[in-house]
């Protein structure tokens, strides 16, 4: 294995034991290996005192990492790929160091450990990180692999407590703020959800989006139909269709095309985008979009790999770092719901209220949150039923 963090570390420890043996050192692992013939030895009375601290190396400047990024689908989607991709490119401004990028490798190991094990073993990347779910598991045992690489995984959950951390942002919350923008936009009270997966990220972001919508609209319903793609236009744009068919006139989406947009636009109704400002691709059906904004968390991560002080974590951070934000309003959203949604972030982004405060129904009317209580990280990230409002099957 080749990682240039390793030589760096080792040559720096050289030298400082070289120095110690110059000076007299009593350390007996570096007399060993570092002293000179005892002929030359300087005399015991030159010995630093005991306690006096050892030299420590030097942290590497960022400039001498070289981060790679595994994306599960192409950079030019304008979605979760292109927005991890603009915050690769961030980062690289930021900190200066070496970024690397592959695209579209699938979700399973074989693929994942082949482009990983090329950027360790051929490119001497420091980093790797694995930007979609499915990835977790080659990373823990790539991970255990090779101890002297960070690994760092979006959206899962594994960890150690030496170079494998996860990483995530409560998308939940400008969800919610774009739920409201939706409740006050719909003439008919029937919003569609074009979903991904029923996993609990995705049922997660349907519920708070639909807490939104309901807190301007009572009697609204978000109907969810699945279509087990992160990325496929025609099946989206299909989706997308017959929610409008079936009398939808706003439209919701947790993938990475712009096609449930394009639909909504050619059917004269309204979109609220995903990922990032996708506002160019459907300008007359845009409102807003919760958007990703992955760079300052990447250039965080390679400096603190750079000065030495990394330390993994389960990291999930929220509008109050920056990590989520709302997109900016269409110019038609009431200035009264503008100002509502601004309040409530602010709200958001001081700690003083969140999302999933209750009280919650499900969507058979069960209490779930008693009024007054706020759910905690486990019970969100494990989420696998629908609040009251939603129209549809959390496990289809």
């Amino acid at each position: 294995m080749r990682s240039r963090t390793l030589i760096r570390l080792a040559i720096a420890l050289a030298a400082i034991a070289l120095v110690s043996a110059a000076c007299g050192t009593d350390d007996e692992e570096a007399a060993d290996t570092t002293a000179a013939p005892a002929t030359t030895a300087a005399p015991a009375t030159t010995a630093p005192p005991a306690d006096e601290p050892e030299p420590e190396p030097e942290g590497m400047s960022a400039e001498d990492i070289t981060a790679a990024f595994i994306l599960v689908g192409p950079v030019g989607d304008a979605g979760w790929n292109w927005a991890h991709d603009q915050g690769r490119l961030f980062a690289e401004e930021q900190t200066g160091a070496t970024t690397l990028v592959v695209e579209s490798i699938p979700e399973n190991a074989e693929a994942f450990k082949e482009v990983a094990v090329d950027f360790i073993e051929n490119e001497g990347a420091d980093i790797i990180f694995g930007t979609s779910f499915g990835y977790m598991d080659p990373m823990e045992e790539l991970a255990a692999e090779y101890p002297d690489v960070i690994f760092e995984h979006a959206s899962g959950y594994k960890m150690n407590d030496s170079n494998f951390g996860n990483f995530f942002g409560r998308m939940y919350q400008p969800r919610y703020l774009s739920g409201i923008a939706a409740g006050a936009m719909t003439q008919t009270g029937q919003i569609g959800y074009v979903a991904a997966f029923p996993i609990p990220e995705v049922i997660r972001g349907i519920n708070a989006f639909t807490l939104g919508v309901r807190e301007v609209n009572p009697s609204a319903e978000v109907h969810v139909n699945w279509t087990f793609t992160w990325f496929d236009p025609a099946v989206e744009g299909d989706t997308a269709s017959a929610l409008l068919e079936a009398g939808a006139d706003v439209i919701a989406m947790h993938q990475d095309s712009t096609a449930a947009g394009v639909a909504a636009q050619d059917a004269g109704a309204r979109w609220v985008a995903y990922n990032s400002d996708m506002r160019n691709f459907a300008p007359e059906a845009f409102i807003t979009a919760p958007v990703w904004h992955w760079g300052p968390r990447y250039a965080r991560t390679i400096e603190a790999v750079a000065a030495g002080t990394y330390t993994p974590g389960a990291y999930w951070g929220g509008m109050d770092d920056g990590i989520v934000q709302l997109a900016e309003l269409s110019a038609d959203v009431p200035g009264t719901v503008a100002d509502q949604i601004a309040e409530v972030a602010e709200q958001i982004r001081s700690g003083s209220w969140d999302v999933f405060t209750g009280p919650i129904n499900d969507q058979d009317g069960v209490e779930q949150v008693a009024a007054g209580e706020t759910m905690d990280d486990g019970s969100m990230l494990g989420m696998s039923w629908f609040v009251e409002g939603v129209v549809g099957d959390a496990s289809p």
